[in-house]
């Protein structure tokens, strides 16, 4: 009777969640149709509104941050600490800290650059720094440094290094970006002073709600997005089904 309840539980929430990527299905592929159908603007020629642009990242002026685990100059970044736990015969894995952090900076390509203003994105990049430290692995110094300044430590009561995984993702100066966000005024610019038409334009996060940056190409994105579709659709409508048909059966037997 226990184990048939909590199989209930369990369909209960897997229903919810299939919904949910089912539901998710939809915003991915709404947002693979706009990349699409999306021409790629050269910064000199951005029009006010909805672009999409490509280049490489350049720091503004004093602009430039220190990823917390591995110290590399970045303009964006993003990080994850979690410790391995038990609790009875299970264990997991529970976040100890996380931040992100990010700063103005500009894309350029080859007839100019352009501010862009991250914040809202969707930043879409993989892991550039992984690192899972245990009893026979100790932590890097940079992420030892990082843990003491915030009052955290890697070691059991008995001095033994604890089981936890370090995450981080940064934008570095020099990366390659893809950009699907609005253009707007440049609040830092005055109009009576603009010398070129990119200069008064800034790229960030407008009324349209969509605002997507990643270091990967056009066309590698448009393929992680079909995956995303495939499997917000496919994963989701049979998460709905397996778990409805398993509350039904639970409902017919009582």
């Amino acid at each position: 009777m226990a184990d048939e309840g909590r199989l209930l539980g369990y369909s209960i929430v897997g229903f919810f969640v299939g919904i949910g990527l089912f539901i998710k299905g939809f915003s991915w592929f709404r947002l693979k149709r706009l990349i699409e159908n999306m021409p790629t603007s050269k910064v000199r020629s951005l029009a006010m509104g909805l672009a999409e642009i490509h280049g490489e990242v350049v720091p503004a002026e004093k602009k430039v941050l220190k990823s917390p685990l591995t110290g590399r100059d970045c303009v964006y970044y993003r990080y994850k600490i979690e410790e391995r736990r038990s609790s009875g015969k299970n264990n997991c894995w529970v976040i100890v800290k996380s931040g992100t952090e990010m700063v103005h900076f500009f894309l350029k390509d080859n007839t100019g650059s352009v501010l862009v203003d991250p914040k809202g994105a969707n930043v879409d990049i993989p892991s550039d720094f992984t690192f899972n430290s245990g009893i026979t692995k100790a932590t890097p110094p940079t992420v030892e440094s990082f843990l003491k300044s915030n009052s955290l430590t890697d070691r059991t009561l008995l001095g033994f290094n604890k089981q936890m995984r370090y995450t981080e993702h940064y934008i570095a100066p020099k990366d390659k970006l893809y950009i699907l966000g609005s253009a707007g005024d440049n609040p830092f610019f005055e109009d009576a002073t603009a010398q070129r038409n990119e200069q008064d334009i800034m790229m960030h996060r407008g009324g349209e709600g969509i605002y997507f940056i990643s270091d990967s190409s056009e066309n590698d994105v448009l393929k992680k997005l079909k995956l995303k579709v495939m499997g917000g659709f496919f994963g989701g409508g049979a998460l709905i089904v397996v778990c409805l048909t398993i509350m039904l059966i639970y409902l017919k037997m009582f």
